[in-house]
């Protein structure tokens, strides 16, 4: 089964955190066909990295990558090395469920 593309996705998110009283925004717009996506989850003025890999288990799942420190310095060197790499920014309740049903869905 082929993957939605990447441009797709974010559209989508975005669309999903609006609808529901939230806010979405792109901070770097990667490939539209196949550029990974690295989700900055705000909730409660906190943030945290999250993008779509192969959990413990061996499935597809949301991974944490949020850094010890330097969440935004983390990201940008991540687009340095991947320019390819949209970085979204989600400030909803629960942005982490909203990232994982969006980017998991199989």
């Amino acid at each position: 089964m082929s993957r939605l593309p990447s441009g797709i996705l974010v559209s989508a998110m975005l669309r999903r955190a609006n609808d529901a009283g939230g806010f979405g925004t792109v901070l770097a717009k990667g490939d539209p066909q196949a550029g990974a996506v690295l989700v900055v989850a705000v909730e409660a003025g906190e943030s945290r990295l999250f993008e779509r890999g192969i959990g413990p288990d061996g499935r597809v799942g949301l991974i944490d990558s949020t850094p010890a420190d330097d969440l935004t310095g983390y990201w940008r060197r991540r687009r340095l090395r991947d320019p390819d790499l949209w970085v979204i920014e989600l400030d909803i309740p629960d942005s982490q469920r909203f990232a994982a049903e969006t980017l998991c869905a199989d």
